[in-house]
Order: C-alpha cells, then sequence, then structure tokens
C-alpha cells in the first residue's frame, strides 16, 4: 500500500510510519515541523519507500501519486502545545482535516481519523463508551483541542454518510514511549525528566484523578488494524488499566530508582478526574487489546529519555522555573492563522 501519514513526524505518527515501511508499504509522511521533530523520522530517510514532505496541511494538502490510506494524526496533542497555538490547533482540525478527506476522497483511498478521549470532557460516564457523547466546556481552555478533534469527527462522518469516503474514527487514551518531547508537558513525560533529574514530581489536584495509560507499539497496532478493516468508528483505542496520578508518580521512582517527593498544584480548568476506555469494541472489531505492561512500557520510556541528558536538563529546568505550567504558556509564540484570526 501508498499511505499518507500526517503529522508522521511527531511521537506517535513516526513510530506508525516505522511499523509501516517494517511492513513493505510506502510512506509518504507529511508534517511541517511545528511539533514533530526531524530526529524521529531520521532512520526511515535512506528508504526508498520511504518520502518527507514539509507541507502544512491547513494550507493544503498535495500529494502526486497514487494514495491507498490517509491516516490523519496531524495535530498539537499536549496542553502546552495547544494552548501555545490554539488558532492553528483549531484551523488543524478543521480545514487540515477536510483537506486529508479530500485527498482520500480524490483517490478513493481508506481514512483513520486519529482523534482522541480528549472528546468525552470531564467525563461523567465511567468507563467511557463511544456511545457517551462526553462532557466537553465548548468554551474553556481546554475546548481549542477538544472541540477541534469534535468537529474533525463530525466532518469524517458527514464525508462518509455524503461522498461515500470509507472513513474510521479512532479514539485515542493517553498515550506513552519513547519519542515523547521532554518539553511537552504531559504527566509521563514531566514525571520521568522530573524523577531524572532528582527535581519533586509535579501533581496537579490530590493527585486521586486516574488516567489509562497505553505503550505507543500497542496503540500503532490499533491504528494498523482499523486503517485494515471497513470499520466506521469511532472506537476507543487504549489500555483499560487505570491509575492514578499518585500511583503513577510511585511508580515512576520505582522504575527509575529515584525517590519520590511531591509538590502538589492547583488542578487546572476543566482537567478530567477520571479516565478509562471501554474496549469492547476494539476487542470485537479490531481483534484488539494492548499487550505491554506499563512496567515494561515505562522502563523502555525512562531508557530513552536517559539517554537525552541535554533534552531532560532542559525540560527540568523549565519545569523548575514554570514554564511548562499549562496557565502561565497560554498565548506564548501563537502562530497566525488568517483564516481563522479574521
Amino acid at each position: 500500500m501508498r499511505i499518507v501519514v500526517t503529522g508522521g513526524a511527531g511521537f506517535i505518527g513516526s513510530h506508525l510510519c516505522d511499523r509501516l515501511i517494517a511492513r513493505g508499504d510506502e510512506v509518504v509522511c507529511v508534517d511541517d515541523l511545528s511539533s514533530g521533530r526531524p530526529d524521529n523520522i531520521a532512520g526511515l530517510l535512506g528508504s526508498e519507500r520511504f518520502t518527507f514532505l514539509d507541507q502544512d496541511i491547513i494550507e493544503g494538502l498535495d500529494v502526486a501519486g497514487p494514495v491507498d490510506a490517509v491516516m490523519h494524526l496531524a495535530s498539537p496533542a499536549s496542553p502546552p502545545d495547544y494552548r501555545r497555538r490554539p488558532l492553528e490547533t483549531l484551523a488543524v482540525g478543521s480545514r487540515g482535516t477536510e483537506n486529508a478527506l479530500r485527498l482520500a476522497h480524490r483517490h478513493g483511498a481508506r481514512f483513520v481519523l486519529a482523534s482522541t478521549s480528549e472528546v468525552y470532557g470531564d467525563p461523567v460516564v465511567h468507563p467511557q463508551r463511544e456511545d457517551y457523547w462526553g462532557n466537553v466546556n465548548p468554551i474553556g481552555p481546554r475546548s481549542v483541542y477538544d472541540e477541534a478533534k469534535r468537529y474533525a469527527e463530525a466532518v469524517t462522518s458527514a464525508y462518509r454518510r455524503t461522498l461515500g469516503v470509507d472513513t474510521g474514527i479512532v479514539r485515542i487514551f493517553n498515550t506513552y514511549g519513547p519519542r515523547m518531547r521532554a518539553d511537552d508537558g504531559r504527566v509521563v513525560s514531566s514525571f520521568l525528566v522530573q524523577a531524572l533529574s532528582g527535581e519533586p514530581l509535579t501533581i496537579y489536584g490530590d493527585g486521586s484523578q486516574t488516567r489509562s495509560f497505553c505503550y505507543v507499539d500497542d496503540l500503532v497496532t490499533a491504528l494498523v488494524a482499523m486503517m485494515e478493516s471497513d470499520q466506521a468508528g469511532p472506537i476507543n483505542c487504549g489500555n483499560p488499566a487505570e491509575r492514578t496520578i499518585a500511583e503513577l508518580a510511585t511508580l515512576v521512582g520505582e522504575i527509575t530508582g529515584c525517590p519520590v517527593v511531591t509538590e502538589h498544584h492547583e488542578l487546572p480548568q476543566d482537567d478530567p478526574t477520571r479516565r478509562r476506555p471501554d474496549i469492547g469494541r476494539a476487542q470485537a472489531l479490531l481483534g484488539w487489546s494492548p499487550q505491554v505492561e506499563i512496567e515494561d512500557g515505562l522502563r523502555s520510556t525512562a531508557a530513552w529519555f536517559a539517554s537525552r541528558p541535554e533534552e531532560v536538563a532542559s525540560a527540568a529546568a523549565d519545569l523548575r522555573g514554570g514554564q511548562l505550567d499549562e496557565e502561565s504558556r497560554v498565548g506564548d509564540d501563537l502562530r497566525a492563522v488568517p483564516a481563522l484570526a479574521g
């Protein structure tokens, strides 16, 4: 197959590109490198079956030659990123998604949208099933990401109903693993950076809020299974093993061998208190369940961070100075998006 991966130089996207190349596919990786990194795809650049296109899909998506599938992963995904670039996040979820759908429509290609558990907001139904419509604040500080993904699901479904595009929607729950940016502000990367640097681990709230952490290799397996299926979705893809943030902090200390000292800060607005996927659909329709235990996944992730001491030291300094705090970064480094900015 010849597969277009938008956001292919990002954390999850680059692992997906690796998997597709390894199984013999041809991959066109499209990324503007606003949050993706060239290092993530450096090992693929020598392959004759891999092409990198530096394009901003908000402006269009121009891919020459045949296309069998479009895997749409392009979007800022961590709170500091989408809070720094709110208009870009909304634009890539709306106009960028439609540009990717148009490409799939032109080629009669399978289209898979990487959506998110954030469409459930701060859920009042637990665990979250795909038929739950969510509890999202449409004007809160997280809404630029939540609503961008909800719109992306809506336009994807409309292209399927109206134009017959072969679409599928995957709702991704918290994913971790090698190639996470040390400064991306997510809880796994922040805890590992702080532990490896001998810093206190920052916990927002009392640490009783829960997340369900899925190792990136497991998630990529789910994405490939969705691509090869005819399912429309949405289908939850995540690990149903629920852990509190306080439990994660203790586990990170055990994995890294570092004494754990925690500092508690105020819980950000609209931060979900519980998050766990019901993966019954994924099991029944895709034959998929996560296989990697969190202890094994964290060891691999910690080793990856430990091999990059300069990056970890820089991120630790930012965390120490509060620069990765979600509220303090709102509006920094805002990129203009003319069509949405007026």
